[in-house]
Parts: structure tokens; C-alpha cells; sequence
């Protein structure tokens, strides 16, 4: 049988070519680790480099966190290799993300390092009882209480004689007596008897409230129509209420200067300071607390054209002086004597001395700009006066003296960066500085500028040295009580007392503490040493 020959086709036509790969198919990964690589190893770098200050460090590290995310929307869009429905979907799905974050969360201000925190849109604020429809009375007496009738305790150095405390907070801690919710502010609390006085912010009213210490009842209120707010700084009053000779004075937020009656809260004459002295809110808002200074109370303006310092009458509001032209302050003025002359210091673009009675400027100490100066200034010996900021800067010190002509001069005797104080106020002990750099624990030598340690973190919060102990009410809302020594950080106690973000300074009343931040107040019986 004759075979059929085999009839080879041509291979062009038994093997198909294999079609190209459409273009878009194959996903270009690579560069995604590399960009999260690069962006890992730039945090790290960062974290290694000498920064100014933690809040640069932050501010940096959030660029580099934007870039990161830039640069991989440019990859996605441009370079990813993805198709165009893809590309476009995952787009749109990052956005929606966005926006679903942004339509359940706020910015409610940010941390003292500059960290945002941020809350639930749909979180309601509860505040305090419901307010008195006419002033109730508050307790006849309060045994174991004193004054604290002005921001930073009698003397405006945040340093009180006494009580002495006992240290055994296990054995026996601090006494809750009241908790309640407030209106938000930065605002510490004022206490003269039975009225522990303090800022609030509710809704669109700026309001000045009297509690009855022992009880936390409201006593009475007052309130003005204006409020402030940003996203960084936060909401509401953040100066300190002063109390004398039955009557309270408040500077708010947007500059309303109050002159109350304490027993009612009545309004015995009121100004808008900003306003009649041509000046814009600061951008942190208007933080200066009033200070009383013989028939007068003191505050700051920050204008130009002899506006700085203003002196009004306490029992009719008029004009007594105004002195300087430095630039706005967030801290307060403060009554010393340098070289035996009566003198208030104001902290603003630069230190300066007023002649207490006319409000002239006597001499000037230039400090670097550029940001927020707000501890108040230190009195150390008779003419020398240590200042400090935060924001990289440091603390220096001062000597101010007056030659036989009369001229005054302010020499710099010490700078150092080891100590940073951002918004926590200095104390000094036994000739050493304690306060918080960046929210750590430092102490330098008083007297030559010599730094000692650097220890315990505690945020951003504020200090009293009450007689041998040093309280520090941390950020976090903790107290701690400290045995302050050049040799070491020795806290020898610890307890929390709020709930949140505290940047609010304490009063200590007696046995007394009261604190706050913006969103609760408490009011401890602190234990007693024998």
C-alpha cells in the first residue's frame, strides 16, 4: 500500500507569534519600596542631625512624609505602568480617604511639640453644671486655703513658702474633692477665699467663671460675646485672671480687659484693649495676664508707638501711662526692683524695663526672634534677671545697672542652649535653674550658666516650686513631685490628675490644688508633711 507523503507547512504558519503585552499591563513596583526606603532613611538622618528644637525636628520630618506621599502619586499617575482605569480608581480611592478622615476628624490644636491630635468630629463637649441664674454664695471659710491671686501665686515666680507636702503618695495620695467638665481655654485658675476663678470658652461666649473651691458649685458667671480660634493655637482665653481688693481682672483671648466684682461678678468697667491701642490679635491669641501694681493694673498691649505697656486706673479704667514699642508678647509683665529703682519687665520682641511709675523704657536686652517668647522673666540677686525661650534658644542671663549719670545698661552675663523653656516658667533654688528644655527636666547652675543634667520627660507642661519640692504638672496631665538637686532628677512621686493635653498652669491654695485643662477641672486636698 503506498504510503501518502508527509506535507510539511511552514513553521510561519503551525507556530503563532505571541502577541506584545499590552502597554499598561505590567505594574512597576520597584520604585515603591524604594521611595518608602528612601523616606525611612531620610527620618532616620534626620533624627541623627543637631535640630533647634523638637518641634524642628517634627516640622521636618512631616515634609518629608508629604514628599513621600507626592512622590508616589507621581508614580501611580505617571510611571506605575497600571491601566488607566486602575490608576484613576486607586487615585480616587486615596481621595475618598481623604475625605472620609477629614469629614470624621478635626484638628483640635496640636501638641507642644507641634503634633496634631485629633478628635472626632461628632465628640460634644459637656461642660460644667448649669449656670446660676443669680450668684450663689460660697462657703464662709475654707480651713487649710490661702490666696493665689494672681498667674504664677503670689509673688509671680511660681515659688511659694508652703505647705509642706507629704511624700508618701502611695500610702496617702492627693484627695479628689471635685472633677467637672469646663469650657475649653488655656487659662489657669485664681483662688482669693472660697473663689477659685478661671477663663472658659463656651460656644461664642468668652466667660469668666467663680467656683467655690471646696465644691466645684458655679458661683457666678460672666460672659462676652467673641471667641477665638485657629487650628494650631486652639480655642478660648489662655491669660490668667488677677484678683485684689474685692475685685477680678481678666484680659481675654481677642484683647477684652475686665474689671469685675468678686462677690457677684458684676461689671464694674471693661476695655478692648487691642482695639483702642490699633494692635490685630497675636496669632497664638492675646496671652498676657493682667498685673496689679498699686492702684493699677498692668497688661500688655504689643503696640508700636509707646503701646506696649499700658497702666489703667483699677477703679475706673483710665489711662495712668503707656510705654515702649516692642512688638506683641504672649508673656506677662512683671513688678521688680533692679538696682534698687521699681521697675516692670516685659518680655516681648526683646526684655525690657519700664520705669514703674512713668512706664518709660529704661534699657532693653535683645533676644532672637522669630518666635513666641513667653516664659516670664527671673529675678536673681538684686539687678540680674534670667530669661528663656523655646524654639532652639535658651535662657541667658542678665545683669542691669545704672552709672552715675543715670544710663542703664543690661549685660549679658551667661547664654546657654541647654535650657529651652517654650512656655514653662523657671524657678531658681538655692542657685540653680530648673524648668523644662523641649519637656525634659534641666537644671543649669544659676549663677554661671553651666548645665548640670537633663532627665524624666514631661512634655509641655508647668512647674511650682513649693518650699523644698518642685511639682511639675506634665503635659500628660500627671503630677510629679521632685526633690530638685544639681546632682540628678530625683522624682520621688507620681499621680494623674487629668485627663489630655495640660498646658494650663496650677494654683496651689493652702492644701489646695487646683488645675485644669481644656477640657476638665479638678480640685485636690493635697496630703500634709508632719
Amino acid at each position: 500500500m503506498p504510503i501518502a507523503p508527509v506535507i510539511q507547512e511552514p513553521m510561519s504558519e503551525i507556530v503563532q507569534p505571541i502577541a506584545p503585552r499590552a502597554k499598561g499591563s505590567r505594574v512597576r513596583w520597584l520604585p515603591v519600596p524604594v521611595i518608602l526606603g528612601l523616606a525611612g532613611v531620610a527620618v532616620i538622618i534626620l533624627r541623627q542631625l543637631p535640630h533647634r528644637s523638637e518641634q524642628d525636628f517634627n516640622l521636618a520630618v512631616a515634609k518629608v512624609l508629604i514628599a513621600t506621599l507626592a512622590a508616589l502619586v507621581i508614580w501611580l499617575m505617571f510611571f506605575s505602568g497600571m491601566r488607566w482605569r486602575w490608576r484613576l480608581s486607586v487615585f480616587a480611592g486615596m481621595l475618598a480617604v481623604f475625605a472620609l478622615g477629614a469629614s470624621c476628624f478635626r484638628i483640635r490644636g496640636v501638641s507642644g511639640n507641634l503634633v496634631p491630635i485629633l478628635e472626632p468630629r461628632w465628640a460634644r463637649r459637656d461642660w460644667a453644671a448649669p449656670v446660676p441664674s443669680a450668684p450663689v454664695h460660697p462657703a464662709s471659710s475654707v480651713p487649710g486655703a490661702a490666696d493665689y491671686p494672681q498667674f504664677l501665686g503670689p509673688n509671680r515666680n511660681a515659688v511659694l513658702d508652703g505647705p509642706r507636702f507629704g511624700t508618701n503618695w502611695i500610702a496617702r495620695p492627693p484627695v479628689l474633692l471635685w472633677r467637672q467638665p469646663v469650657g475649653t481655654a488655656w487659662s489657669g485658675f485664681v483662688v482669693s477665699g472660697a473663689f477659685a476663678i478661671t477663663q472658659e470658652q463656651r460656644g461664642d461666649e468668652e466667660m469668666v467663671i467663680a467656683y467655690d473651691l471646696p465644691t466645684g458649685r458655679v458661683l457666678w458667671t460672666h460672659s462676652d460675646r467673641t471667641r477665638y480660634f485657629t487650628d494650631l493655637a486652639g480655642e478660648g482665653p489662655r491669660a490668667n485672671p488677677a484678683v485684689a481688693e474685692g475685685a477680678v481682672f481678666t484680659q481675654g483671648a481677642t484683647g477684652r480687659l475686665n474689671c469685675l466684682d468678686l462677690s457677684d461678678g458684676h461689671v464694674v468697667w471693661t476695655k478692648d484693649v487691642l482695639t483702642e491701642n490699633h494692635v490685630g490679635v497675636p496669632s497664638w491669641g492675646q496671652s498676657s495676664s493682667p498685673l496689679i501694681f498699686n492702684d493699677w493694673v498692668v497688661v500688655s498691649a504689643g503696640g508700636h508707638h509707646d503701646r506696649a505697656l499700658i497702666a489703667y486706673r483699677r477703679r475706673d479704667g483710665g489711662v495712668v501711662w503707656t510705654g515702649g514699642s516692642e512688638g506683641g508678647t504672649y508673656s506677662s509683665p512683671l513688678a521688680t526692683k533692679l538696682d534698687g529703682v521699681e521697675q516692670i519687665l516685659l518680655f516681648g520682641d526683646s526684655l525690657t524695663g519700664h520705669d514703674a511709675a512713668s512706664g518709660k523704657v529704661l534699657w532693653h536686652y535683645p533676644w532672637p526672634g522669630g518666635h513666641p517668647h513667653v516664659a516670664m522673666p527671673v529675678r536673681v540677686k538684686d539687678s540680674d534677671v534670667i530669661v528663656s525661650s523655646g524654639y532652639g534658644t535658651g535662657s541667658g542671663r542678665v545683669s542691669v545697672k545704672r552709672d552715675p549719670s543715670g544710663k542703664w545698661t543690661a549685660t549679658e552675663i551667661w547664654r546657654s542652649n541647654r535650657l529651652k523653656a517654650k512656655f514653662t516658667n523657671l524657678v531658681v533654688r538655692q542657685g540653680f535653674l530648673y524648668g523644662l528644655d523641649d519637656g525634659i527636666m534641666a537644671c543649669l547652675d544659676a549663677e554661671t550658666g553651666q548645665f548640670r543634667w537633663k532627665d524624666g520627660r514631661y512634655g509641655h507642661g508647668q512647674v511650682l516650686l513649693v518650699g523644698n519640692l518642685l511639682l511639675v504638672l506634665a503635659e500628660s496631665g500627671d503630677l510629679a513631685m521632685l526633690d530638685p538637686s544639681p546632682d540628678g532628677l530625683r522624682e520621688i512621686c507620681r499621680s494623674r490628675v487629668l485627663q489630655g493635653k495640660t498646658w494650663n498652669p496650677p494654683a496651689l491654695a493652702g492644701e489646695f490644688l487646683v488645675v485644669r485643662n481644656d477640657k476638665e477641672a479638678a480640685c485636690y486636698r493635697m496630703p500634709l508633711g508632719f
